[in-house]
């Protein structure tokens, strides 16, 4: 296995911009052939867990070549990320396959939050995004355990609809593909009594989140089915197995025959 190579720089917004090749994940220095480089713009629930990092790992073990960077300051929304000169800067520091584009958790929920906050800061994002050359993908995030009681939501499932509204109503006007995790999130809810997806705040994701969350991204990204991918540290076997079905099963244009082994 090869070392982890990692630089760290220290940005002014207080976040920061990693530049890695993860594990055993050789990265892109020297590539012969293929290698996909994913730019990951978000905020916490992008962070915990370092989802790049396990993002990077499993597309090693399809036989993917990833670098990654990652901005994610904790409580930023997609309009922080626009108005950072750092985003703008490392957008044209590299050629980036993929820009994934994660909204503040909140803020999708609430129709005046969207069209002050998420809706403007997505759009910029896009058009930059496509001016460096990227593909955008939007990173549609989850409700949290209890819903958002005191805005409306009394529960994870009515939380969770206005997410997934948010995030179909952005992708269709931008013309961008969406990467459901919250849908995958929800497919796991509804079939198993313990989940084991939130934190103990009831929002952050534990290691199955972010192991979910990279399974969709990777079947939103390349195109193949998670199913049967050997990675899954910090998780059993079983739960990763969850995982890569539900992400298989809600990630549209796969083959009809990649969502079960």
């Amino acid at each position: 296995m090869l070392a982890v190579l990692v630089l760290v720089v220290a940005l002014g917004t207080g976040g920061y911009l990693v530049y890695s090749k993860w594990g055993a994940n050789p990265g892109c220095q020297g590539a012969v052939a293929g290698c996909t480089r994913v730019f990951f713009l978000g905020n916490s629930y992008t962070s915990v867990n370092d989802l790049p990092y396990v993002f990077a790992a499993l597309a090693w073990s399809g036989g993917h070549r990833v670098d990654t960077a990652v901005i994610a300051p904790g409580g930023w929304s997609l309009v922080d990320h626009a108005g950072d000169p750092d985003t703008r800067a490392t957008l044209s520091a590299s050629h980036w396959d993929w820009v994934v584009l994660q909204e503040q958790s909140e803020v999708p929920a609430i129709e005046s939050d969207r069209q002050r906050l998420m809706y403007p800061g997505a759009r910029e994002l896009v058009a930059a995004v496509r001016a460096a050359g990227a593909q955008p993908i939007f990173y549609e995030t989850w409700g949290h355990e209890g819903g958002w009681p005191s805005a409306g939501m009394p529960d994870y499932h009515s939380m969770q609809t206005a997410i997934d509204d948010a995030y179909d109503f952005i992708a269709r006007e931008q013309g961008a593909p969406v990467a459901p995790v919250g849908r995958a999130w929800a497919e796991i809810v509804n079939s198993d009594p313990t989940p084991g997806l939130w934190q103990g705040d009831g929002s952050h994701p534990t290691a199955k989140g972010t192991y979910l969350a990279a399974c969709v991204l990777y079947a939103a990204t390349f195109h193949e089915s998670p199913v049967g991918l050997g990675y899954h540290q910090w998780i059993s076997g079983a739960d990763a197995a969850e995982a890569q079905a539900a992400a298989a099963d809600v990630v549209p244009g796969l083959p009809a025959s990649a969502n079960r082994p």
